[in-house]
């Protein structure tokens, strides 16, 4: 079992959503806290929150696309705290629209995020924590997205089956190389968080000019619908999530009832037939197009 009270955690995307719900999670559990967001007004905020009500945390303005910002981060983690236990690689964005009416910004900004924001905290983390010799853990969010390919959602599903698929490999690699580092794979389906309005912390070099399509606006209004309808929320994810890291279970799957169609997709695949949509399980989806 892994243990919490006492040990450091590393969180992106912490500002809102599940990041700021991990964070919660971890204070109450007696963590101390690296709460990391690009977000400088949502991150100071919820630093100043977190330690109103008692928990040791630092907050570090941070864009995970770029390396450098994430080695700043964990040398200011280091700095404070002196160890790291527990790293969540949350920070994540999306576009939505028809491929090829996505633009090379839309492209750059959510894999610069989604996969290199992962791989970079990989890349940097994973080196100290293994030469800790200390129990620790990583927790990379996916989606299901990166299980299924659901249409208008094609960067955002790329973006997030790379995820799936680095920390598969992220689990046999930190097993071959020995120690007590294990790793997590988060898959939560529609929750209420930031996710939606990820627009709001584009860069401005990665901007589009041209004005939203037809099918980037029907793509934006079915995620806003999809989640606002979200049975679970943040809090919900989190507290399965930090279940599973206290288990050392490496999937973590929010909406089990989502596998029959994952099991659909890989039906496809075994029988060599056309993709069946994803959404065909799930009509009330489907109808905010």
């Amino acid at each position: 079992m892994f243990e919490f009270d006492g040990k450091v955690a590393v969180i992106t995307g912490a500002g809102s959503g599940f990041g700021r719900a991990f964070a919660e999670k971890g204070a109450s559990l007696g963590m101390k806290l690296v709460l990391a967001d690009v977000d400088e007004g949502a991150l100071a905020r919820t630093v100043d929150t977190l330690r109103a009500a008692g928990a040791e945390v630092i907050g570090v303005r941070t864009d995970v696309s770029n390396g450098a910002q994430v080695q700043a981060l964990a040398d200011a983690a280091l700095e404070a705290f002196g160890k790291v236990h527990l790293l969540f690689n949350n920070a994540g964005v999306g576009a939505g629209g028809f491929l090829w009416e996505s633009s090379a910004n839309d492209w750059a900004w959510v894999f610069g995020v989604n996969v290199m924001g992962v791989a970079h905290g990989v890349r940097v983390f994973a080196p100290i924590m293994l030469g800790q010799n200390e129990a620790a853990h990583i927790v990379n969010t996916a989606s299901v997205a990166g299980l299924l390919s659901p249409p208008s959602m094609g960067i955002y599903n790329a973006s997030k089956h790379a995820v799936v698929s680095l920390t598969e490999t992220l689990y046999h690699d930190l097993r071959n190389a020995g120690g007590e580092v294990g790793c997590s794979l988060l898959c939560p389906a529609f929750v209420p968080t930031g996710i939606a309005d990820a627009e709001r912390v584009r860069p401005e070099a990665l901007r589009n000019e041209a004005q939203p399509t037809r099918s980037q606006l029907a793509a934006d209004r079915q995620l806003q619908r999809a989640v606002r309808s979200g049975k679970l929320g943040a809090t919900d994810v989190a507290t399965l999530t930090f279940e599973a890291i206290a288990e050392r279970r490496f999937y973590i799957l929010t909406h089990p009832a989502i596998l029959a169609t994952v099991r659909l997709r890989h039906e496809d695949i075994e029988l060599q037939r056309n993709p069946t949509d994803p959404l065909s399980l799930k009509p009330e989806v489907k109808e905010a197009r």
